[in-house]
């Protein structure tokens, strides 16, 4: 099972602004899976894998958003513990910091 599994608040440090969004990954049947809420709306992920790293798990993702503009997005952080930290890229836009920690009900 993955260490990504379960839900995270995430902070991503955009260009245009910062955004606060909650992610949810779980392990279906050996598949990982994810879905997205912020900016007022939510979505699947797609292509989520997870790789072993030196300092953690690498996890890769897809997203498709439509606010603050319509793009498509991908991840790439690394999982340590109860946070998470790498970039977001769209297209050829300059990336965004990717920081999150394990949601605490």
């Amino acid at each position: 099972m993955s260490t990504v599994t379960g839900t995270w608040d995430v902070r991503i440090a955009t260009p245009v602004g910062v955004i606060d969004a909650r992610y949810t990954f779980a392990d279906q049947d050996g598949v990982l899976t994810g879905t997205a809420e912020g900016q007022g709306e939510s979505g699947t992920l797609e292509h989520v894998t997870a790789t072993p790293a030196d300092d953690g798990e690498r996890v890769t993702w897809a997203q498709r958003v439509t606010r603050p503009l319509r793009l498509n997005l991908t991840f790439d952080v690394v999982v340590t513990g109860d946070t998470l930290a790498g970039t977001s890229r769209a297209g050829r836009l300059p990336a965004s910091t990717v920081s999150g920690s394990r949601h605490r009900p």
